[in-house]
């Protein structure tokens, strides 16, 4: 049974179950920050900062577990910048490797337009590397392509792909 907790405490248990789905999910191809082959070595720091962020504010962390088992998350990133206060960035979505079709990442998604709403937002971005076939999943929930970079992410030489923004109304 999938239940959301938004904010929960960063334990050193759950920080640590982060840190393994990034390194899962990038390895498994995940556009998570990283390119794989990653270890928890080379993603804790990035984690760490990401972490920081929560517990220091203003960012949150929504979590999706199954019978008690880490299956999703994301942080909704607070921008930074008064002008764009009545908006955020959601990053670093992942989804346990294999588990597509379950309906994690769709139901992750959905609540977090409910916590944006309840929050008072106007709106909820995300951004991503395009290549994976994200961008129809985001579509399906109501999200838009609104921006292309293109070639503004270089994964390796010779493979610079389109960094795509999508964004969700939430008026």
């Amino acid at each position: 049974m999938l239940s959301f907790v938004l904010d929960p405490p960063l334990t050193a248990a759950l920080r640590e179950q982060i840190v393994d789905l990034w390194v899962d999910a990038t390895n498994a191809g995940g556009a998570v920050g990283f390119v794989g082959p990653v270890t928890a070595d080379e993603v804790r720091p990035v984690a760490e900062d990401t972490f920081a962020g929560v517990t220091d504010g203003p960012d949150r962390l929504l979590i999706a577990t199954d019978r008690g088992r880490l299956v999703a998350l994301l942080f909704i990133v607070d921008n930074r910048f008064a002008l764009k206060a009545h908006w955020r960035v959601l990053k670093r979505v992942m989804v346990v490797p294999g588990s597509q079709g379950r309906g994690y990442g769709a139901g992750l998604m959905r609540r977090a337009a409910e916590v944006g709403r309840e929050m008072g937002l106007a709106g909820l971005q995300v951004t991503l590397r395009d290549g994976h076939g994200l961008d129809a999943f985001y579509a399906k929930l109501g999200y838009r392509a609104v921006g292309r970079f293109p070639g503004a992410l270089r994964v390796a030489d010779g493979d610079d792909r389109d960094e795509v923004v999508m964004w969700l109304d939430l008026a």
